[in-house]
């Protein structure tokens, strides 16, 4: 398939930028590149620095953008929070959702009452760090497609196998047929508060975070000691996150983070997703299972997260846990 090719406006074609210069510290939500879309006119509808943008997606080293790719929008969230739509979101369910005006919010992003919004939209929201939300669950219906099983459809909608078997009344040896209407729980997960910007939200794995953070996503993570960043995916996992790196440089990072080898010591880290920063532990040993098969990384890592626990005995790991209340500054 062909792609629309689009250029990057600006004279960036023969500047060479240091990894250096990439502004780590930057809160982040990615943001799927449509037609006509450029560096420019995304840094004036979502009001950023636009060499910021082009620095944060290292734009030296790819000066165009395809539709379809996906770039990383960099902002202030003390000033304002970038949100990505999810499945039956609209203006007044996300006005809602963080307690903002709602004509406010449509004022913001040049919208009106009949605007519709797109799944992976970017919505502006006006920040309030005062309000503090608790997670809640709505629901939708999904008819069965062609070559749909129920291991896709959980995955499609970001939530557990085991979920979605519960939900529908159905067990491992249920059968799903084309027409055939599913009901999806939508998991709600309002942003906490944190004792500083260095730290991450403190979220329970099995209520908040695994929905955060679902099977296929991918995101950053930043080593909370030396700032480092890489970039993972969730490729599996039910009682943590197992996850791998995406590139070769991403295998390298972590190397390097852990002093020239993979291993089982735990370290605090944070998980930059969608905007939000997420405290979190990580082990860089590879095992097991893997999907990504180029980047130089034989298996996945061990990614927890607040009252997750290990696959082997189902028991939480202490230094884990530990480590995350050191990423949530607790």
């Amino acid at each position: 398939m062909n792609l629309k090719k689009i250029i990057v406006g600006g004279l960036i074609g023969f500047t060479i930028l240091s990894q250096s210069s990439i502004l780590s510290s930057a809160e982040t939500v990615s943001y799927k590149i449509k037609s006509g879309d450029t560096y420019w006119k995304i840094s004036q509808k979502y009001n950023l620095n636009y060499q910021e943008l082009l620095d944060i997606n290292s734009s030296y080293q790819k000066p165009y953008l395809d539709v379809g790719d996906t770039i990383l929008l960099p902002y202030n969230s003390s000033q304002k929070r970038l949100y990505k739509v999810k499945w039956g979101d609209t203006y007044w369910k996300i006005s809602k959702y963080f307690n903002v005006d709602f004509n406010l919010l449509l004022k913001i992003n040049g919208a009106d009452k009949y605007s519709q919004l797109n799944i992976g939209d970017v919505v502006i929201v006006p920040n309030d760090n005062n309000i503090e939300k608790k997670p809640y669950i709505t629901y939708t219906y999904y008819t069965v497609q062609k070559n749909d099983d129920l291991w896709k459809i959980a995955i499609k909608f970001g939530i557990s196998y085991y979920e979605l078997l519960k939900e529908n009344n159905m067990n491992e040896n249920s059968t799903v047929y084309v027409g055939d209407v599913l009901k999806i729980p939508v998991h709600h997960i309002p942003v906490k508060q944190t004792p500083g910007q260095q730290y991450g939200e403190y979220l329970d794995w099995w209520t908040e975070a695994q929905y955060v953070v679902p099977i296929g996503k991918i995101f950053k993570v930043r080593d909370f000691y030396t700032g480092k960043e890489w970039t993972m995916k969730r490729t599996i996992g039910a009682n943590h996150a197992d996850c791998e790196p995406l590139t070769k440089y991403d295998s390298e990072i972590i190397k390097k983070v852990w002093g020239g080898s993979y291993s089982w010591i735990t370290r605090p880290v944070l998980i930059l997703v969608d905007g939000r920063k997420i405290a979190a532990s990580a082990a860089s040993m590879p095992h097991s299972i893997q999907y990504i098969t180029d980047n130089n990384f034989i298996g996945h890592m061990d990614i927890h997260f607040a009252n997750s626990t290990r696959h082997k005995d189902g028991k939480v790991d202490y230094d884990h846990q530990k480590n995350i209340k050191i990423a949530a500054g607790l």
